[in-house]
């Protein structure tokens, strides 16, 4: 397992810096990474895929419990220093590529049935966390669950209840797809550089099918990006520029007050809404 001087030890060996623009911000406690390895449930005949591995601090953890690791690392520089880490370990492979374009029937495999699915275990770049598991949700149904560390901030909006001053488009669009709570608190002092902000490790759990029924809910998520967009307005007029002059009428067709805003719908809501819009 990697401590700080590990880390410092292996940034000096391979002339690396931690980027700021890539949100680098590495892991330095090995007690840490093995407490997300305990709350993702890994072990052997466990299929873990780890997105950023970075130096590989989580990456070993993880590996110590027997379960397969398949690590996708963005920065090609990385790479150098975390095969050194993981030398040795046959139940670990790493790639380079881009967690918001690969292609996850290559990567994890075409099989999605429930027996070969993959657990997504990762500390998430902070700068494109959101869009990497809107992504995952949507295009990658090999993955059962996903247990990852996310800025403190971002994982309250994607687990607040939806209908409450906290929620926002992302709290519906993973509410559609899964069951989602935080798990744990993650102070800033195990990482190098330590970050900004405080880490929360979120935990969701994919469902057998969407929470509600839309015949196209892309439409419907296009709906609530509005709504939210605007989310000081009301309905009837943060609606406009998807519905125009049938704001009001469709509204009014799904059961809800024009003078609501967005924060105020559920799931069912907005899926009526989406019902009504496009019957």
């Amino acid at each position: 397992m990697l401590n700080p001087a590990d880390i410092h030890s292996l940034l000096k060996e391979f002339s690396l810096s931690p980027s700021r623009a890539l949100g680098q911000n590495f892991l330095t406690d090995a007690n840490t990474a093995r407490r997300i390895a305990r709350l993702a449930a890994a072990g052997p005949g466990t299929r873990i895929f780890e997105i950023g591995p970075g130096l590989g601090s989580l990456t070993l953890a993880l590996a110590e419990t027997g379960a397969e690791v398949r690590a996708l690392e963005f920065d090609r520089h990385l790479i150098p220093a975390l095969e050194s880490v993981i030398a040795g370990l046959d139940s670990v492979s790493v790639s380079h590529g881009d967690a918001l374009t690969f292609n996850p029937d290559e990567f994890l495999g075409p099989d999605k049935s429930t027996s070969q699915r993959w657990h997504c275990v990762s500390n998430l770049p902070y700068n494109v966390a959101t869009p990497v598991v809107v992504r995952l949700l949507a295009d990658a149904p090999q993955i059962s669950n996903f247990v990852v560390m996310v800025q403190r901030e971002v994982g309250e909006r994607w687990t607040a209840p939806l209908g409450t001053r906290a929620s926002g488009s992302i709290s519906v669009r993973i509410a559609y797809e899964a069951r989602a709570r935080i798990v744990a608190a993650i102070p800033r002092t195990v990482f190098f550089p330590p970050p900004r902000v405080d880490s929360v490790i979120v935990q969701l759990d994919r469902r057998d099918k969407p929470l509600v029924d839309v015949p196209d809910p892309e439409f419907m998520f296009s709906l609530v990006g509005a709504g939210f967009g605007q989310r000081r307005k009301t309905l009837r007029r943060s609606l406009r520029s998807i519905l125009g002059d049938q704001a009001v009428s469709v509204l009014t067709a799904a059961g809800i007050d024009t003078n609501q805003r967005a924060e105020n719908l559920d799931l069912d809501h907005w899926a009526q809404l989406a019902r009504s819009a496009k019957p």
